[in-house]
């Protein structure tokens, strides 16, 4: 069967969700000759998470070289960890030479999608009414792409400006403002050293603090540009020493979790090293062990706290109100602009998609007690339908442009070897989806993310249906072996 032909419907394949996972997926089919597919985009433009994290100080945590497509390297990074604007760019940049934007549609949001036996394929809804249908559906939504709003009474009270540091406004301007910030993780520590050098007063409410560990954000020299470009395989070398180095941490956290001491050391010395006081240095130790919660690296966040300016409440809220936050002491904190960095509904408590598979199945039912799928990727009762940066692909340590890669192969071996078959869908069986999660979660037992503290990574039951509980290349090499007694193809 030729690519794309048979389709039951508009085309081929439809891709929900424009960031790396979604451009990612759609940049393989062309270099796999595949041309009858659409990427779907709720937003107005692509670019996922690094469309819509805008706020100052808005970076990667890893390292550019590895936090890249590897068949689209970019020599000329202006440093080891790009800012967003700079990968907004690169993204951009990958789907204008590929021609990929004659396969986008933007303003385009899914509000239902249902498998449809009878022609073997999925019909899709639109918030704006109209429908498409298509052979093979890859949800590519992401797994932090919706904000997490805590529930705080008294929110709609507030006189003042408020906003989300995922949903932050270019025209916002701190500058002799009294701010305050809810929440300590990682938008955070980015965001609040520019609030602390801009605004008149700035309040920090901290429930849990992070662990902390330099970032080292260095330029990248014109030399290194003309050397990448001249002998590629030299970026390729640092990439792969990058890629090598941050899989030692992965020993760490999910072989020997006793190691992590090495790290609590190390972030201890930061701490100790750039706060003087030993009074909000105590206050600023977690105590919780390294590792259980995501890690963060800056070098910037612990200075700004010392600021004259900045003020560090670690005593919990109770409420919002007109003019500021309360604590549970009473106390009132004024301020004229609230800012929450709470992240996202993370993919263990909201579904990517409302999808209906098999037989009416809803994905939010499979999914109510805890998110599964086979290699992150598919399920069963659900043919044709592939996800990426599904359950149990996330990372503590690397890049997820790596998995992303890797589910993206699976996904063009499930496609090709349904052709070779003449199959008209493909579908894992529900052994092999069931023996691998609980291979995982015997696994994810053993790991420094069980050592007792509550994290996002976390469902309400205390299971793990976020991070994957191993080296990626274990990950590569998993997806890479085509079993071909775990999938069904049917007819």
């Amino acid at each position: 069967m030729a690519p794309g032909a048979d389709a039951p419907g508009d085309h081929a394949i439809v891709i929900v969700g424009a960031g790396f996972a979604g451009i990612g997926m759609g940049l393989r089919l062309l270099a796999a000759g595949r041309r009858d597919f659409l990427i779907l985009e709720q937003a107005q433009r692509p670019g996922g998470t690094w469309r819509d994290n805008r706020y100052p100080g808005a970076a990667c945590d890893v390292e550019s070289l590895l936090y890249s497509y590897s068949f689209q390297p970019k020599p000329d990074w202006a440093r080891d960890f790009a800012s967003q604007t700079e990968i907004l760019a690169y993204l951009d940049d990958c789907t204008a030479r590929a021609g990929l934007n004659a396969h986008l549609r933007c303003g385009a949001e899914v509000v239902e999608a249902c498998y449809v036996a009878a022609s073997a394929g999925w019909r899709i809804a639109l918030a704006d009414g109209s429908t498409l249908r298509c052979r093979d559906l890859i949800v590519a939504t992401g797994a932090l792409s919706r904000p997490s709003w805590p529930d705080i009474p008294g929110r709609e009270s507030f006189a003042g400006e408020i906003l989300h540091s995922a949903r932050w406004r270019v025209d916002c301007d701190p500058r002799g403002r009294r701010v305050a910030v809810i929440g300590t993780g990682a938008s955070a520590i980015q965001l609040v050293p520019t609030l602390a050098r801009q605004a008149a007063q700035l309040t920090v409410f901290q429930r849990t603090p992070p662990w902390i560990l330099p970032r080292r954000n260095r330029p990248i020299p014109r030399w290194r540009h003309a050397l990448h470009r001249s002998l590629p395989w030299l970026q390729s070398l640092r990439r792969s020493a990058i890629y090598w180095q941050r899989e030692l941490h992965a020993l760490a956290m999910v072989r020997q979790p006793g190691w992590m001491a090495l790290a609590r050391h190390a972030a201890l010395r930061h701490l100790h090293a750039q706060i003087a006081d030993p009074m909000l240095r105590a206050r600023l130790e977690p105590d919780y062990a390294i590792g259980c919660k995501r890690i963060l690296l800056s070098d910037d966040y612990l200075p700004a706290l010392t600021r004259p300016q900045v003020r560090l409440v670690s005593t919990a809220i109770t409420g919002i109100e007109a003019q500021g936050v309360r604590t549970r002491d009473g106390v009132l904190h004024a301020c004229d602009t609230l800012v929450f960095a709470t992240g996202f509904v993370t993919a263990n408590r909201a579904v990517p998609l409302q999808a209906s598979g098999r037989d009416g199945i809803a994905l939010a039912e499979r999914w109510m007690r805890r998110p599964q799928a086979y290699l992150g990727t598919a399920m069963r009762d659900f043919p044709n339908l592939f996800l990426l940066v599904g359950p149990n692909t996330g990372l503590g340590h690397s890049s997820m442009i790596y998995m992303i890669e890797a589910q993206i192969a699976l996904v063009l071996r499930c496609l090709a070897e349904r052709e070779r078959r003449s199959a008209r869908t493909i579908e894992v069986h529900a052994a092999a989806e069931q023996a691998f999660n609980t291979g995982l979660e015997q696994r994810l037992r053993r790991t420094v993310w069980a050592s007792g503290c509550r994290s996002w990574y976390l469902n309400d039951d205390g299971s793990n249906s976020t991070l994957w509980p191993d080296f990626t290349f274990r990950f590569r090499a998993r997806t890479r072996d085509f079993r071909s007694g775990d999938w069904i193809f049917g007819s």
